[in-house]
């Protein structure tokens, strides 16, 4: 690395830092008034710590809109003092001065993706247990879920699952536990599989066994259907479900492939894990994208319309992506296509624009 490559990195550091500051803290300050009007009679600590467990979720998507921010201003600076200009006579490109950025770029991009990977899923089930056990006061809605057994428990009955569908409208392997005021076990109850309507069960396949005081041996009866009236809390389960973002992406391919292996919807799960490697290319297209529009504005005014161009391609960015991912939970394009589609088309546009540059 030579010395304008240095100047290059420290140029684009510093504004990095300071975007990805700036926009940390402007997100935080809004989202945090809100939560306090929301949830009332909540202590500091605890806001506090809900904020700190948010905190690597959040940078790690501000991390693409804070490269594209020092990308976009460390050309501009160049541009606006000249610098880019006498660069170009000696002979650099503009994807070569870039280089040593679109490299840091790439190297921000890795480590945020190892953060999404094996921090991110951790802070956010902690931010989950503070967000229903302190703010919304509805322990009953959150679960430690693990990649092959669900455990919930409503006012009266305790049941495991074993695989649950995306949707949360099927479920294989049912065991319920049902309790007396004294918690007594009364009932056990088991199916094969379930289909779920609210608070409407209906049961395939399964076992009944009462237990009573007035007898040593349990009673135990099979049926081939049967539809049972949960609790109202029950329907619950679906947003006590271990989502996506709760996963590293190894736990994620293994529950992907167990549930299929039971024959449920693995849709939404399968866009996820796609996501979660396609977002980390996100800076670097952004970047590529950015490129184009650092150079050859008038000195006058150019800063701050270069800093409407970023906000306008993150923007655009962001619609394109969020349009896929919600494509792809529907089922109306494949995982991989809405996934990495938004790339694709961001990156062959940069393509196409820095071919037609003149540097």
């Amino acid at each position: 690395m030579n010395r304008i490559d240095r100047y290059t990195s420290w140029l684009f550091f510093g504004y990095f830092l300071g975007g990805l500051l700036v926009f940390l803290t402007l997100f935080t300050a809004v989202d945090a008034m809100s939560t306090v009007a929301s949830y009332k009679d909540v202590s500091t600590a605890t806001i506090f710590s809900y904020y700190l467990y948010s905190f690597p979720d959040i940078i790690s998507k501000l991390l693409p809109v804070a490269c594209l921010l020092g990308t976009i201003l460390t050309l501009t600076n160049l541009n606006k003092n000249n610098e880019l200009v006498a660069l170009f006579s000696a002979g650099m490109s503009l994807l070569r001065v870039s280089t040593p950025v679109l490299i840091w770029v790439i190297l921000l991009s890795t480590a945020g993706y190892f953060m999404t990977d094996r921090l991110v899923p951790r802070a956010n089930t902690q931010k989950n247990y503070i967000l229903y056990y302190d703010l919304k006061k509805e322990p009953h809605r959150f679960s430690t879920v693990k990649t092959n057994k669900i455990w919930y428990r409503t006012k009266d009955s305790i049941f495991n699952i074993k695989t649950l569908s995306a949707k949360g409208d099927k479920a294989q392997g049912l065991t319920m536990y049902f309790f007396s005021d004294d918690w007594d076990l009364v009932q056990m109850m088991t199916a094969r599989d379930v289909e779920i309507q609210g608070s409407q069960w209906l049961l395939n396949n399964g076992t009944v066994t009462l237990f009573s005081k007035d007898s040593s041996f349990p009673l135990t009866t099979d049926f081939k259907q049967k539809s049972i009236v949960m609790a109202e809390d029950s329907k619950d389960l679906q947003s006590a479900g271990q989502t996506a973002e709760m996963m590293s992406q190894s736990e994620l391919k293994h529950f992907i492939n167990k549930n299929k292996d039971a024959g449920l919807d693995t849709i939404a799960y399968e866009v996820g894990y796609q996501s979660k490697m396609s977002f980390a290319f996100a800076g670097l297209v952004m970047c590529l994208l950015g490129l184009p529009f650092s150079v050859g504005r008038a000195r006058s005014g150019g800063t701050m319309i270069n800093l409407g161009i970023c906000l306008g391609l993150v923007f655009a960015y962001y619609v394109l992506y969020s349009s896929g991912i919600t494509l792809g939970q529907h089922g109306t394009v494949p995982p991989v296509v809405a996934a990495w589609a938004p790339n694709v088309l961001m990156a062959g546009l940069a393509l196409v624009l820095l071919k037609r540059l003149k540097q």
